[in-house]
């Protein structure tokens, strides 16, 4: 079964979401289109901070941006970085008045999900290809076997996009640094001394070429990336579905460290891992009709400069602002919004690749001191 849409999403996360809201209260309608089962299929998770100059342009273009002010976790600008010993080199509070409030992920979709009419989202839905048709429209199948055609396709799908191959032959590349995610729900109560660690926001721990990020989150838990050079297949070494096999396998990359910091695999309830991947830093792709990319499937880059989300939103925001102002004119649209993607996306992935070498190289820890006692090196 087949059924057309003028403008059709592919992607329901942040970046899609957000480009259908823009689109909405522009008077533009469009079909957005989900690979989970429903909203509720799993835990969003993970903590987002905010940005003045793009995350929340975004919110304001959808007309959310109160609707996110009271969503922000208050504290979560709290910023801790400690090397492998335990010691504390840098601590600041938040006194509300950065410009990167921190938001539950969870809590911002579900803030863009509710601005959306019933209908508009379509869940279930997990593309795996898409094609140009003869007559110039596009035509993206699903694994339960409906389809659609498109006379505008936007792929919001992730940096596993089955859109990008309408634009690009790029494939996202494994940077070397592989995470294993470890969650440790209550952590006043069942984890105090992961919770003593991390303080109130954000935590880093930098060390002999690895690491541990997490934060505090809006419910209590704490939400922890062990973060290590790797080889690309060492994941694959160890077992995840036996929790306490795989915490002695993480922990043995962490030996010598103290044991507070160790502390946040062994008492974690939880672990995942995840290889990071990016594409190259200057991606781009020549002008296709009737299709573009936003967040992700155009620019996926490694989380250290803190961009993914942020950028998503932005460019979601600036592909259904070009859209709305140009009537009658989708190519002008998408080439003004691509003129203006590519370097973005290019200063926010050389940033990112930057980030990725220095937190990780020989000297990570003084490096990032560095940067948040004095600033980045000019």
């Amino acid at each position: 079964m087949s059924t057309h849409h003028p403008i059709a999403i592919i992607g329901g996360g942040l970046g899609g979401l957000t480009a259908a809201r823009v689109l909405h209260v522009n008077g533009i309608e469009a079909a957005v289109f989900e690979r989970e089962a429903s909203p509720k299929a799993r835990t969003q998770g993970g903590m987002l901070d905010i940005h003045e100059e793009n995350g929340q342009r975004a919110l304001r273009a959808a007309g959310l941006h109160d609707g996110f002010l009271g969503i922000v976790h208050e504290g979560g600008q709290a910023l801790r970085l400690l090397g492998p010993d335990g010691t504390v080199h840098v601590s600041e509070g938040d006194d509300g008045t950065g410009g990167r409030p921190e938001v539950d992920r969870g809590d911002l979709r579900d803030l863009l999900l509710d601005s959306l009419p019933d209908g508009m989202i379509h869940w279930g839905k997990k593309a795996t290809a898409a094609r140009t048709l003869a007559d110039g429209r596009h035509e993206v199948t699903f694994a339960d076997g409906t389809a659609l055609t498109t006379d505008l396709l936007i792929g919001a799908d992730g940096a596993w996009s089955r859109v990008r191959p309408l634009l690009s032959d790029a494939v996202p590349a494994y940077t070397g640094i592989s995470f294993v995610e470890a969650d440790l729900p209550q952590a006043d109560t069942r984890h105090p001394r992961g919770a003593a660690v991390v303080g109130d926001g954000f935590f880093i721990c930098l060390g002999d070429e690895r690491g541990f990020l997490a934060h505090k989150e809006a419910d209590g838990g704490l939400h922890v990336h062990a973060a290590l050079k790797a080889d690309e297949d060492w994941l694959d070494t160890v077992d995840f579905t036996r929790l306490e096999e795989a915490k002695r396998a993480v922990l043995a990359r962490f030996e010598g460290w103290d044991e507070d910091l160790r502390g946040l695999i062994a008492d974690a309830d939880a672990m995942t891992p995840r290889r990071i991947h990016a594409l190259p830093v200057d991606h781009r792709w020549g002008r296709v009709p009737g299709v573009t990319l936003l967040g992700d499937a155009a620019h996926v880059m490694s989380p250290f400069a803190g961009e993914g989300a942020n950028l998503a939103m932005f460019d979601g925001a600036e592909l259904a602002s070009a859209i709305a102002s140009r009537p009658g004119d989708p190519e002008g649209a998408l080439a003004a919004y691509e003129e203006a993607l590519f370097p973005r996306s290019r200063t926010s992935a050389t940033d990112s690749a930057r980030s990725l070498a220095t937190m990780f190289g020989p000297q990570g820890l003084e490096r990032m001191v560095e940067f948040f006692t004095t600033g980045p090196a000019a």
